[in-house]
């Protein structure tokens, strides 16, 4: 029998991501590259694009995940045809938690969204690029919520006056020269003086001088420190 998104909406799945994680839930809506899932364990709600899906498949929610609870009748974001850039757009400004790689959720603000990328303003980081390609999933907080409990002033969008190109690599263009932080460090030699970017790739001197050639398409956030 075949199956599509539009058979499985309101109905729990599992839903496998690239790097083996699992999410469990109720599939809410579905567009043709992103996926909506109220995760009744932390009553959230997840915004996944389809790229990074490997399987979906009906299931029985695990003891313990309340399937009782009933999701919002309105969701926290809400689009006309429901696309992965639309949702990037209907949550700039809002309070958002994105996953983008490691074991690392990075906590803020889009402030700019642009062809293959979206500016991105976290209390904690400051000011990141961020590739769409490597946006796992999204989860849109409540209009109220607080980061990290701060008042507004402290929290407040504060991203760097860099101008901003259309794609990502033109952006990086904009960094040449700049010490820099990619992958939020996650590595050492992630972390140095971006000094050339050329037919997709960059030279980033380390800080014991290494240089090192990294692949652009690989390249998941960037930050000035």
């Amino acid at each position: 029998m075949l199956i599509d998104f539009e058979d499985l909406e309101g109905k729990n799945i599992e839903v496998e991501i690239s790097g083996g994680i699992i999410h469990k839930g109720t599939l809410l809506d579905s567009g043709l590259d992103v996926i909506v899932l109220y995760d009744y364990k932390n009553h959230s709600y997840l915004y996944i694009p389809f790229i990074h899906v490997q399987s979906i498949k009906e299931t029985v929610l695990d003891k313990g995940e309340d399937d009782s609870y009933q999701p919002l009748t309105e969701k926290p974001i809400e689009t006309d045809g429901i696309s992965f850039r639309k949702v990037l757009t209907s949550a700039k400004g809002l309070f958002v938690q994105v996953y983008v790689t490691g074991n690392k959720s990075i906590h803020g603000y889009l402030t700019s969204i642009m062809n293959d990328y979206f500016v991105f303003y976290s209390p904690v980081f400051k000011t990141m690029y961020i590739s769409m390609n490597h946006v796992k999933w999204l989860i849109p907080f409540p209009p109220d919520a607080k980061p990290y409990s701060l008042n507004k002033e402290i929290s407040s969008r504060k991203p760097l006056a860099i101008p901003l190109a259309r794609s990502f690599d033109e952006q990086l263009k904009k960094l040449e020269s700049q010490l820099v932080i990619i992958d939020g460090g996650d590595q050492s030699e992630k972390i140095g003086l971006l000094q050339k970017i050329r037919n997709n790739k960059i030279t980033l001197i380390t800080g014991d001088g290494v240089p090192v050639l990294r692949n652009v398409e690989h390249i998941k956030t960037i930050q000035l420190p």
